[in-house]
C-alpha cells in the first residue's frame, strides 16, 4: 500500500520487511486459503460462485481447480444454509470456511450463528468445538449503495463465544486468517471490500507464519493521543500521523473480539487522550464499548474526553458525494485530534 499506509504488522505489532514479496489484501487472503487447504486436508471452503467463478472478488480463483469441487464447494444463495451446513461439517471433524458473498446478506445467518455456533461450546460443557470461519466482505467507499455497503461487525460484537478479525493490510489478512482457520472456535472473518486492491504489502513468505488472534498493534509510536482503529479507519490513522501536526500512536486492533485492551491502557498511560475511529455508524458501534472501558478503567489517565470518529448513523447513500460525506475523513479526523489537544 502507498505511504502511510505502507506499514504493515507482524505477529508481534512490528512492521513486515518492506523487502517482503508484495501481495493486494485479496492475493493474500487467497495465499492463505491455498495454504490452509494444502496443509490440512479437513479444511474445506463453501458459498455463492467460490468455485468455478472463484466468488464474486475472484478470492477463491483456482481453488477448485488445484482441489477438486468436493473441497471448493457451490451451494445455493441461501445464506442460513450455507451457516447450517459449514457447523454441521464444523461438528463432524471438518474445518470449513464459509463465504457469505457480502456481509450485508449476513442476516439470515444470524439465528445460526448466534444461536448455534456461539453457544455449542458453552452448552456441551466444552465437550464439543465449532471450528469454523466464515469470511465475508464488508464496508463502504466503492459506491455500492445501502445493500452491499454495510458494516456488521457492531451486530455480533455482545456475542460471547464469537470472535471477530477485520486485518487491514496483506499481511495481517494471511496471517490471521490462518490463524482463524486453525482456531477451534467460530471466526467471523471480514475483509473491506474497497482494500481488497487498494494496493499491496509486503507478505512474508512461509505456510507456517500465522498472526495470533486476540492481540493489537501498535503500528505509529506517539506521544499526543492514542488512536484505536482497525479495518478502514487504519490508512486515516496513519495519515494523520504522517501528517506531521501530531505525535499519534496508533492502534490497529486487528482483532476486534477478543479486545486486546491492555495496549490500549498502556498507551493511554502515555498519551493520556484517546480517539476512536471507525467506519461502522457511531451509535453502538465497537468504539462505544472501547470508550466505555477506557472512562471505566483509564479515567485518572484522561486528561481530555474520549472522543470517537465514525460514520454517521444513517444508511450508506449511492452517490459518490453523499457516500463520502457519510463516512469518516482524514479532515474529520484531524479535527477530532485538534478539539482534544485543546483541552
Amino acid at each position: 500500500m502507498s505511504s502511510p499506509a505502507a506499514l504493515q504488522h507482524d505477529e508481534q505489532g512490528g512492521t513486515a520487511d518492506a523487502s517482503a514479496r508484495q501481495l493486494t489484501l485479496l492475493e493474500a487472503v487467497r495465499e492463505g486459503l491455498r495454504e490452509e487447504m494444502a496443509r490440512d486436508r479437513r479444511v474445506v471452503i463453501l458459498g455463492e460462485d467460490v468455485g468455478a467463478q472463484g466468488g464474486v472478488f475472484g478470492v477463491t480463483k483456482d481453488l477448485q481447480a488445484e482441489f477438486g469441487p468436493e473441497r471448493v464447494l457451490d451451494t445455493p444463495l441461501a445464506e442460513l444454509g450455507i451457516a447450517g451446513v459449514a457447523i454441521g461439517a464444523a461438528l463432524s471433524g471438518v474445518r470449513p470456511v464459509a463465504e457469505i458473498q457480502f456481509a450485508d446478506y449476513i442476516h439470515p445467518a444470524y439465528d445460526q450463528l448466534v444461536n448455534e455456533a456461539a453457544k455449542i461450546h458453552y452448552r456441551s460443557n466444552g465437550e464439543f468445538s465449532c471450528p469454523v470461519v466464515f469470511r465475508a466482505p464488508f464496508g463502504a467507499g466503492v459506491h455500492g449503495g445501502l445493500y452491499h455497503s454495510q458494516s456488521v461487525e457492531a451486530l455480533f460484537f455482545h456475542v460471547p463465544g464469537l470472535k471477530i478479525v477485520i486485518p487491514s493490510c496483506p499481511a495481517d489478512a494471511k496471517g490471521l486468517l490462518k490463524a482463524a482457520i486453525r482456531d477451534d472456535d467460530p471466526v467471523l472473518f471480514f475483509e473491506h471490500k474497497k482494500m481488497y486492491r487498494s494496493g499491496r504489502g509486503p507478505v512474508p513468505e512461509g505456510a507456517d507464519v500465522v498472526t495470533p488472534l486476540g492481540k493489537s498493534a501498535v503500528l505509529a509510536p506517539g506521544e499526543d493521543v492514542t488512536v484505536v482503529t482497525y479495518g478502514p479507519g487504519v490508512p486515516l490513522a496513519l495519515e494523520a500521523a504522517a501528517s506531521g501536526e501530531f505525535s499519534l500512536e496508533v492502534i490497529d486492533l486487528r482483532t476486534v473480539a477478543p479486545l486486546d485492551f491492555a495496549t490500549i491502557e498502556t498507551s493511554i498511560a502515555k498519551t493520556n487522550r484517546a480517539l476512536i475511529l471507525h467506519e461502522d455508524a457511531l451509535t453502538g458501534g465497537v468504539g462505544a464499548e472501547v470508550a466505555a472501558l477506557i472512562a471505566d478503567r483509564c479515567f485518572s489517565l484522561l486528561d481530555a474526553p474520549v472522543k470517537r470518529v465514525a460514520a454517521a448513523d444513517t444508511h450508506t447513500p449511492f452517490a459518490h458525494n453523499l457516500e463520502a460525506a457519510v463516512l469518516p475523513s482524514l479532515g474529520g479526523v484531524m479535527a477530532a485530534i485538534r478539539e482534544l489537544l485543546a483541552y
